[in-house]
C-alpha cells in the first residue's frame, strides 16, 4: 500500500485552503512557516483569544517515505539527491495532511463532537509562548508509555 499523501501536489494550495478554512471558522490571525533546519512546518492561528501553534514534521514523513521507497544504487542520482527528493515530497504531503487534520478538527467542533479546547488542546499556546504539549512533555506530567497505573 502506498504511503498516504505521497503523490499530493497541492503544497501551497493546501496552505491557502487552511487559511480559508480558519477564516471561515472565525480565526482572526493566521501565519505559517517552514523550518528547513528542524524539518518542520508550522501553522499558527488565533481563535477567540486562544493562540494555536501546530507543528508537523517533514523529517518524519520523509523518513516514512524513504522506508517505503529505499534508496539503492539502481536509482538515478546520488543518495543525497534522493533524500532531498524525499524532503520535497514530505513538504507537500505534510501541508495536505495539516489541511485535512485542521478541517477534521473544525468539523468536530462545529458538529459538537469536540470543544475547541478538546480539538486543539496540545497546540494551544500558553502565556510563556510554549504549547500545552511542550509544557507537558518538558515537565514530565504524563507517565512514560508503559509506566502508567495498572500496567
Amino acid at each position: 500500500m502506498a504511503l498516504p499523501y505521497s503523490t499530493a501536489t497541492s503544497g501551497e494550495k493546501a496552505l491557502g485552503e487552511i487559511q480559508k478554512l480558519l477564516r471561515g471558522f472565525g480565526c482572526s490571525k493566521f501565519g505559517s512557516m517552514g523550518d528547513d533546519g528542524a524539518g518542520e512546518l508550522l501553522v499558527q492561528f488565533e481563535y477567540r483569544g486562544r493562540q494555536v501553534s501546530a507543528k508537523a514534521s517533514t523529517k518524519g514523513y520523509a523518513a516514512a517515505w524513504l522506508k517505503e521507497n529505499p534508496w539503492s544504487n539502481r536509482r538515478t542520482g546520488t543518495q543525497a539527491q534522493y533524500q532531498k527528493k524525499a524532503m520535497d515530497i514530505a513538504s507537500v504531503a505534510v501541508y495536505s495532511i495539516l489541511r485535512d487534520w485542521i478541517k477534521g478538527q473544525i468539523m468536530a467542533i462545529e458538529t459538537g463532537i469536540l470543544s475547541f479546547e478538546g480539538a486543539f488542546l496540545v497546540q494551544i499556546m500558553l502565556p510563556n509562548g510554549r504549547t500545552v504539549l511542550e509544557h507537558t512533555s518538558s515537565s514530565n506530567l504524563l507517565p512514560a508509555p508503559g509506566q502508567g497505573e495498572g500496567e
